[in-house]
């Protein structure tokens, strides 16, 4: 029987070394809602969010090279889906304090 439940994923301190924010579980689809990034340490930042596929061979950009201003939030509004497998990462340019919430609609099949 498929279920559906509202979740948060949770990321403190996304910087310049590949971050894994969301990874779907096997048997669950993932309809992302959401993606709110904040600068927390006073300086200037660029990133880039993209979605890994379940063969980790690709990375597909969402947002490459965006620019996110000091103690600034970023929100991303328009919705997609995530299949198992799939992993939603980011990277920030340079050493960075940036804290990510990511809201998403969690179906099992």
């Amino acid at each position: 029987m498929a279920t559906e439940a509202l979740k948060v994923a949770l990321t403190a301190a996304m910087s310049n070394s590949e971050t894994d924010l969301l990874t779907v579980a096997s048997g669950h689809t993932y309809a992302v809602l959401s993606v709110l990034l904040c600068e927390t340490g006073a300086a200037a930042e660029t990133f880039d969010l993209y979605v890994r596929d379940d063969a980790g061979a690709n990375d597909y950009y969402i947002y490459k090279t965006q620019a996110l201003g000091a103690n600034a939030t970023f929100e991303h509004t328009s919705k997609f889906v995530l299949q198992a497998g799939d992993v939603l990462s980011g990277i920030t340019a340079s050493a960075a304090n940036v804290d990510v919430v990511v809201s998403y609609l969690d179906q099992t099949l």
